[in-house]
């Protein structure tokens, strides 16, 4: 198909652009680069550098291109920002995705894939996380995807959308040969960031909190490779024929991994220590948080490539290591 990739430029688009490419589609890539980078998206994938506000730009495209099925992966994802700056997220993440979706609708492309987010959940009554638990998020960022959630329902009803929502856990490594992989500013995930202060790249880590009923004291988290999330969101496009469908799952291993877990699988994998310290609790961390994926291992086929933190930590190490200053250099 030819697949629309709405911030295929930034971390898990680009990753999903070569994992089209690789599997026959053909990829188109629509990305304002306020946070993508272009060395992201090889030279041959048609590129545009367009808001998806301007709606104008956006019909012209669809058409042009022939897509039959757009991917949107463009969002603000600073939770911490988003409770200070909410105004920020609501126009980017709920605003500029109604403006997507009316061009869609007008234009006859009705096959939709979402990149949401576990932060839909808040902080949830149980582990691991199954698709019908509550939504109750805690903060703007996940508000403001689930509000796309429910606005996709009402469209799926209204105008005959098909739609699927991949609900993200810890989207962490890098491409297998090193060659594209996470270059946030600022960075906030662990892995990159432990990385960083093993290579002496920025000081300490802070290591927020070691009391909490977890087995290390450690937050635990569930930390999926990117490029098994890539392979979901392709493996869902055959669900999307029926007009209509409404599709919800969780992308997680399922295995959870603590903080000092993924510090000692970075000192494994790079020989070298990482420096830290702990501080206090950050407000609004749950002690865990991790997937239950049996709804998408069972209904599209999923599987996970990269099962342990090791493995994951190795593809990102050999990005960082290759590649000090990102896309930079």
């Amino acid at each position: 198909m030819n697949v629309l990739v709405v911030g295929g430029a930034g971390y898990i688009g680009s990753h999903c652009v070569r994992e089209l490419t690789a599997t026959g589609h053909r990829p188109v890539v629509v990305d304002n680069l306020v946070f993508g980078h272009r060395a992201a998206v090889a030279e041959d994938v048609p590129f545009y550098s367009v808001n998806l506000g301007n709606e104008s730009e956006i019909g012209k495209i669809l058409r042009k291109e022939k897509i039959e099925l757009v991917m949107h992966f463009a969002a603000y994802a600073y939770v911490g920002e988003s409770v200070t700056d909410p105004l920020k997220y609501y126009f980017n993440n709920l605003a500029s995705t109604l403006h997507l979706l009316r061009c869609m609708i007008g234009s006859g492309v009705k096959k939709f894939v979402f990149s949401s987010t576990c932060a839909t959940y808040g902080i949830p009554a149980r582990m691991p996380i199954t698709e019908d638990l509550p939504q109750a998020p805690i903060n703007p960022y996940g508000q403001t995807k689930l509000d796309v959630e429910n606005a996709l329902k009402a469209f799926a009803h209204a105008y005959g959308l098909s739609f699927a929502a991949f609900r993200y856990f810890n989207a962490a490594g890098a491409a297998e040969d090193g060659t594209i992989g996470e270059d946030h500013d600022p960075e906030t995930h662990l892995i990159p960031l432990a990385i960083a202060a093993a290579t002496g790249r920025r000081p300490e880590l802070a290591v927020f909190g070691n009391d909490y009923p977890t087995p290390d004291g450690t937050c635990l988290r569930d930390y999926v490779h990117v490029d098994d999330l890539s392979r979901a969101h392709i493996a869902v496009f055959d669900k999307l024929a029926a007009p209509g469908a409404g599709l919800f799952y969780n992308l997680g291993t399922g295995t959870p991994t603590s903080v000092l877990e993924v510090l000692r699988a970075i000192e494994t994998v790079t020989g070298k220590k990482v420096p830290h310290t702990i501080a206090p609790r950050r407000a609004g961390d749950p002690p865990a948080l991790y997937a239950d994926p049996a709804k998408a291992r069972h209904e599209l086929g999923w599987s996970i490539k990269y099962p342990g933190i090791e493995a994951i930590v190795a593809t990102a190490w050999k990005w960082h290591e290759a590649h000090p200053d990102g896309f930079g250099k």
